[in-house]
């Protein structure tokens, strides 16, 4: 493989949403679960976020229940061609969003036309505009009577999710090259049936494992359909990614780093990749362990989500998965809660520079698309962690770009012209 020291011209510099957390006016099981848990959220925001150093400039939107409930959103289904338009003053060529299932099937076997000529518009609007569309057909939130059957807990159920995936394919991809099956599947199983927090509030070890199985069968029998379909879509699964490495030469930490890496990327992997035309990879955080206990560098650096940063890592992360599995990489995800953007233009500098280092030893990178574009619904902590090169305004839905957003495409645009 040949080593870069640039990126190729072709490289897909972007950003990423994914429609319940961006759209509005879902009726999912999230925002189902919404409704009936954001009082328990908000009373509980104190003791889980409350030590946070950005605690005083979210406590009060953290403690209300309105924070929760993703109700309009940023409404992005309204407005995506003024979201595109950002795209667009960033000098980015990429966009990844997700297609809300439960929009296109509202109920078992039937399709909402209106629902799917959005897409098609939405997609097409992409197009016109020079950028390529990546799209997820499933990012965490289900139609209500899937979960009602049972969701991922039941083998059985695949055969929805795989046909759901042949009616987009048919619909929607016509111009649409990069398809990702399912986003963070180790995630989704670890919270909502390994702690319990997301929905269904499940807290089973078994279920974790049966839904994980589940999930690799639905990314393997979804990509072979869709292969079937469109035999030159580019497939693959946006898998959470976390880089765990041994801090001493001690048997027991590199034994344990093993052990865990492999738990939290590698089962999972090893049974998809084969599936897979790339691998999307999801990257925020990295582990290091002394004996069998993460102990992470005390560096006092923290997102406002109180995530240890190490952006730098990313190039560990990238090379150990190029080499394990011989596939190119897409980063699909990469950002930083930040909402006084006192910190996202280091991370980003940080990860551009991993980035090329990662190339230089021999990493085949497609692109980069970074979480998120906009402020968006962070799920179970609602509002108030912004992740977005856009601030939006929640009570107005205006979108300004950040002063690091504005850096940031202006060394998109080096980059592309250099290419």
């Amino acid at each position: 493989m040949s080593k870069q020291t640039n990126f190729s011209k072709s490289f897909l510099w972007g950003a990423a949403t994914s429609a319940h957390q961006v759209e509005g006016g879902n009726h999912n099981t999230w925002s189902v679960w919404e409704l009936e848990n954001a009082r328990a959220l908000a009373a509980r925001a104190l003791y889980q976020y409350g030590d946070l150093a950005s605690w005083p400039h979210t406590e009060k939107l953290a403690s209300n229940p309105a924070n929760y409930v993703s109700g309009r959103a940023v409404d992005h289904y309204n407005r995506y061609e003024q979201d595109f338009d950002l795209l667009e003053e960033l000098n980015m060529n990429a966009f990844r969003f997700s297609v809300e299932w439960s929009r296109i099937e509202p109920e078992e076997g039937v399709w909402n036309v209106e629902a799917i000529a959005h897409y098609k518009a939405y997609i097409e609007s992409l197009h016109k505009r020079g950028i390529e569309p990546v799209m997820t057909l499933f990012h965490f939130s289900l139609p209500v009577w899937f979960a009602e059957r049972g969701g991922f807990e039941k083998r059985t159920n695949v055969k929805y999710f795989v046909r759901f995936a042949e009616k987009v394919i048919e619909e929607l991809s016509t111009n649409v090259r990069y398809i990702i099956t399912i986003n963070e599947p180790n995630i989704y199983a670890e919270r909502s049936y390994h702690a319990g927090v997301w929905p269904p509030n499940l807290q089973s070890n078994w279920k974790t494992f049966t839904v994980m199985r589940n999930l690799i069968r639905a990314h393997n029998q979804a990509a072979r359909a869709i292969h079937a379909l469109k035999p030159r879509t580019k497939v693959s699964v946006a898998y959470h990614t976390g880089y765990i490495y041994a801090g001493d030469d001690a048997w027991l930490s590199r034994m344990s780093a093993s052990i865990m890496q492999y738990a939290h990327d590698d089962y999972f992997l090893k049974r998809v990749y084969k599936r897979c035309d790339f691998l999307g990879v999801n990257y925020y955080r990295s582990y290091r362990i002394y004996g069998y206990r993460i102990h992470n560098p005390e560096l006092n650096e923290f997102n406002d989500m109180g995530w240890d940063l190490a952006p730098d890592n990313i190039e560990h992360a990238l090379v150990r998965l190029s080499e394990k599995y011989h596939l190119p990489i897409l980063i699909t995800e990469n950002g930083i809660a930040d909402a006084r953007d006192e910190k996202r233009q280091a991370w980003i500098e940080a990860t551009v520079r991993a980035m090329l280092a990662a190339q230089q030893e021999g990493v085949e990178l497609l692109g980069y698309l970074h979480w998120s574009l906009l402020d968006n619904i962070e799920l179970d902590s609602g509002r108030w962690p912004r992740f977005g090169l856009a601030r939006v305004n929640y009570l107005t839905m205006e979108r300004s770009l950040r002063p690091s957003a504005v850096w940031f495409g202006k060394v998109i645009k080096k980059f592309r012209k250099v290419a």
